[in-house]
């Protein structure tokens, strides 16, 4: 029998910067980031590859009616998060290269560690801590 239910996977993110370059230096210097450069329609691309999933970043100009990133938390999408180990060594090397926290590394339940930084432009980003254990 075939089924009529979609299958959705994750494609990509989208970001908007006014500053591409240095949105993907800060990706590729505080979480190891990949840095894509090509070019889309005659015009220069940077996108990342990060954990697996493809980040694309496009240019956000003087003219260009964007909003400002909202205060966190707010509704609509709120942050992506990505899974590490060891989560207090890599929360105290990331606070070494200057990463704003926005919550401390946290145990939210048994084998769960959270915490959560700020990144360019506002964004928010979760780094989970998961003990194999408790899944």
């Amino acid at each position: 029998m075939v089924s009529d239910t979609p299958r959705y996977q994750w494609d990509h993110i989208h970001l908007r910067s006014p500053d591409p370059d240095a949105t993907a230096a800060w990706f590729e210097q505080m979480l190891g980031a990949e840095v894509i450069r090509s070019t889309q329609q005659g015009k220069p691309r940077i996108d990342l590859r990060l954990g697996g999933a493809d980040i694309f970043i496009l240019a956000v100009g003087p003219n260009d009616k964007v909003n400002p990133a909202p205060v966190t938390p707010h509704q609509g999408l709120d942050h992506f998060g990505l899974a590490v180990g060891n989560i207090d060594a890599v929360a105290a090397s990331l606070k070494a290269m200057g990463v704003e926290f926005t919550r401390e590394p946290t145990t939210i339940r048994p084998g769960v560690r959270v915490c959560f930084l700020r990144g360019p432009q506002g964004i928010s980003i979760e780094l989970l801590d998961r003990d194999p254990k408790y899944v």
